[in-house]
C-alpha cells in the first residue's frame, strides 16, 4: 500500500469518525505552578488531555484542573455522552477547607437536570468525603475524580482512594456540570476544559 493511499484512508477515517475525535491530543500543559500530563491511564484505558486551566475566585488562583477523555470533545453534551472512562484532575494552588469545598460544589450545582433530592444528597456525601481530610485540600495535592465503567465514580487523593466507588453515573455527571454546565463555576475554565487551543491555555499563566 502506497503512502498516498494510507493518508487517504486516514483522512476518510477522520471524516467518518468525526473531526473532534481525530484532533491530536494536547501536549503536557504548563500552567505556571502546575504541569498536567498529556495522558492518564484510567480503568485500563489511555485517556488524552482534553483541556486544562486555572479556576479563579475574584483575583485569586484557587486550583488547576484538567479533563481527560478517550476522544477529544468540544461540547458538554459530548462529554456527558462518553461511554468510556473519564477523569477530572484538580490540583489546589492554595489550601481549601473541607467546608469550603463542599459548599462550592453544592452552590455551583445549578442545573435543574441534576436537582433531585436523592442526587443532591449523594453529591453532598461525596463532597463531604473529599473534604473530610483534616485540613481539607492542601496546596499541591492531586485530587482525581474518575468515572470507570463497571466500577463507578472513583475519588482519590494523592493516588489513595477516599471512599468506595459510587455506582450512580448521574452523580459523576452532576459533578461535571459544576464546571461544564450552563452556569459553570468559572466560564473561562469551562472553555479551556472543552478543548481550548494551546495558545488559550498559555493565558492561564497570567
Amino acid at each position: 500500500m502506497t503512502l498516498r493511499r494510507i493518508r487517504k484512508l486516514l483522512a476518510t477515517a477522520c471524516a467518518t469518525a468525526g473531526a473532534i475525535a481525530c484532533l491530536p491530543a494536547l501536549p503536557a500543559v504548563d500552567l505556571g505552578e502546575v504541569t498536567l500530563e498529556e495522558s492518564a491511564l484510567v480503568g485500563g484505558q489511555n485517556l488524552q488531555l482534553n483541556g486544562a486551566g486555572i479556576a479563579r475566585r475574584l483575583v485569586f488562583k484557587v486550583y488547576a484542573m484538567g479533563l481527560y477523555l478517550p476522544d477529544r470533545a468540544q461540547h458538554t453534551d459530548a462529554v456527558l455522552a462518553t461511554d468510556g472512562p473519564r477523569r477530572m484532575t484538580i490540583v489546589p494552588l492554595r489550601d481549601i477547607s473541607g467546608d469550603d469545598f463542599s459548599e462550592a460544589v453544592m452552590s455551583d450545582l445549578s442545573s435543574e437536570r441534576f436537582a433531585s433530592a436523592e442526587l443532591r444528597g449523594q453529591l453532598l456525601s461525596l463532597a463531604n468525603t473529599i473534604g473530610r481530610r483534616p485540613g481539607g485540600l492542601r496546596r499541591g495535592d492531586t485530587l482525581t475524580l474518575d468515572w470507570v465503567p463497571g466500577v463507578g465514580a472513583v475519588v482519590a487523593l494523592n493516588r489513595k482512594p477516599l471512599a468506595a466507588p459510587m455506582r450512580n453515573r448521574a452523580v459523576y455527571d452532576a459533578l461535571l456540570m459544576v464546571w461544564l454546565g450552563e452556569k459553570p463555576t468559572d466560564p473561562a475554565l469551562k472553555a479551556k476544559l472543552l478543548g481550548g487551543a494551546p495558545a488559550d491555555l498559555r493565558e492561564a499563566r497570567l
